[in-house]
């Protein structure tokens, strides 16, 4: 069986770049350069920064400049894709960090809706556009998670993102056959990115470009050998999705539903139990991290039903 495939501008499996922390609370920057180093080895689709799971939320601008300078800088020598998040909660400054990281050139710029009070659709048109004025002429990604004040629908998505023609993609939540049905019907001219261990089932369904991925934080390899077996044995790639789902729901999804984690917490955790780079589990104060002894614990149980994914 061959995948269908959808109309998009960029897409396959993006690799978070996650924030090595240090005791103090201080980014580790030298790991990050390993880090960095590591991903793009692993010959991923490309390399992302600043989401959720890379503490965009928790950085100084300095701070916010030099993980983004490092990034341009390492991908470039070694001609790999890569998009700058320039989320912030804060418009103004966030509009700044479009700025800056226009000037670094990259494949696009993610941008979240200003998130203390939820956006009326006029407004998120407004903000996208003034976005893509600052982002002069780098494509845009609007990041619209599950946890953000206002979650819009895909009919919702697609009356905001045609008024705005900078927006190439959307990071978002999939959903049941219904949410599916919408998305084709509404964001067909969108490159769709869905929860990374889902996204053969959005591959299947002729609905996602790709993923920034979390699968790619417990295998960046393996996350992209997947990702490769989706155009090749779309059955195959299904299955692998049905057993990464169930690790998710049995040894991962609980850290956040029973004991209150953070979903950054989640992927750093997978990165520890990957253990592909120096990344640890630490998140920066005042979230709390989970300890490494649950990765220790998880790695062999990862590799015995996972075995695809660490090759």
């Amino acid at each position: 069986m061959t995948a269908k495939t959808p109309h998009a501008a960029m897409g396959g499996n993006w690799a978070s770049l996650l924030l090595p922390i240090a005791a103090d609370d201080g980014i580790e920057f030298e790991k990050l350069c390993e880090e960095l180093d590591i991903l793009i080895d692993a010959g991923v689709d490309g390399i992302y920064s600043n989401g959720t799971a890379g503490e965009f939320h928790n950085q100084t601008e300095e701070e916010f400049d030099r993980i983004q300078a490092m990034l341009a800088e390492r991908c470039k020598a070694s001609s790999a894709p890569f998009v700058i998040g320039a989320c912030q909660p804060d418009p103004l400054i966030m509009l700044n960090r479009v700025r800056r990281a226009a000037a670094l050139d990259p494949r696009a710029i993610q941008v979240i809706l200003p998130d203390w009070w939820p956006l009326s659709d006029a407004e998120a048109v407004d903000f996208l556009n003034r976005a893509a004025e600052a982002a002069g002429g780098i494509p845009l990604i609007l990041y619209n998670p599950p946890h953000a004040k206002r979650v819009l629908t895909p009919k919702e998505l697609g009356m905001v993102c045609a008024a705005v023609p900078a927006v190439i993609g959307i990071k978002l939540a999939d959903g049941d056959d219904s949410w599916y049905a919408e998305a084709r019907r509404h964001l067909s001219g969108l490159s769709l990115f869905v929860p990374g261990h889902h996204l053969a089932t959005g591959i299947e369904e002729g609905v996602a470009a790709g993923a920034f991925s979390n699968v790619a934080c417990l295998s960046p390899r393996g996350a992209q050998a997947w990702t490769v077996l989706m155009r090749n044995d779309i059955d195959a790639a299904l299955d692998l999705e049905r057993r990464i789902c169930r690790f998710m729901d049995a040894h991962i999804v609980p850290f956040r539903q029973e004991f209150g984690y953070s979903n950054a917490a989640l992927d750093k955790l997978l990165s520890a139990i990957g253990n592909w780079g120096p990344v640890g589990t630490r998140l920066r104060f005042p979230y709390r991290s989970i300890d490494t002894t649950e990765a220790i614990r998880l790695r062999r149980i990862a590799r015995s039903e996972l075995p695809d994914l660490f090759p």
